[in-house]
């Protein structure tokens, strides 16, 4: 399973190779990231070999080898899931409404042993986890989350968001990444995890 940082540096990745027939530079890499450091873009990298999507080539300037695939071929091993609706990620709406519209994702997004689900991303607070309005996020469907998971919150019964979950003692706080938007606390029983982000699908 890849995190949103290290799939969107494989796209850019492939999209660079397919377009110019070479690979891009760490510092095009850091800067298409808005990564500060090279050694944030060599850790993603290494994350990518570890999982088995790349292979860097020592000693060599721009040199690295794509495992999962050739030059002109596209992986073509799709999942068909259900798409719900739009979720905020800025000031929450109304309850997610049931659909029958699918959309297909690269099975290597997510797990043939989980249910999982697909929204499009509506508001821009969740924008410094480069999660932007009018992605397609990919969810998940559990009931429970870990301090630091992105979900999707139930509040009140009828109001959905996208956010970072917090746990404390007695209360749960949803939390923005963007600073032009609040962290909200709620008390217990408000707030029921519906899902937790495990992909992301970018139109451009």
């Amino acid at each position: 399973m890849l995190t949103i940082k290290q799939k969107k540096l494989l796209d850019y990745i492939k999209s660079y190779y397919h377009a110019k027939d070479l690979f891009p530079t760490f510092e095009e890499m850091k800067d298409n990231l808005s990564i500060k450091s090279k050694s944030g873009i060599y850790k993603l990298l290494s994350s990518l070999e570890d999982k088995g999507y790349i292979k860097k080539i020592p000693h060599k300037a721009r040199a690295l080898k794509l495992n999962d695939l050739k030059k002109n071929s596209i992986q073509t091993d799709k999942t068909k899931l259900p798409f719900l609706g739009r979720i905020a990620a800025g000031n929450p709406i109304e309850a997610i409404t049931g659909s029958f519209e699918q959309i297909s994702v690269p099975n290597y997004l997510i797990n043939n042993k989980e249910e999982h689900y697909t929204l499009e991303v509506n508001g821009d607070s969740m924008i410094d986890e480069g999660i932007f309005d009018g992605d397609i996020v990919i969810i998940c469907k559990t009931n429970f989350a870990q301090t630091g998971d992105i979900v999707v919150a139930l509040i009140d019964e009828n109001e959905v968001t996208l956010k970072k979950f917090r746990s404390f003692k007695n209360s749960i706080a949803l939390e923005p990444s963007n600073k032009n938007f609040k962290t909200r606390i709620f008390g217990e029983g408000r707030v029921k995890i519906q899902g937790k982000l495990v992909g992301l699908i970018r139109k451009f």
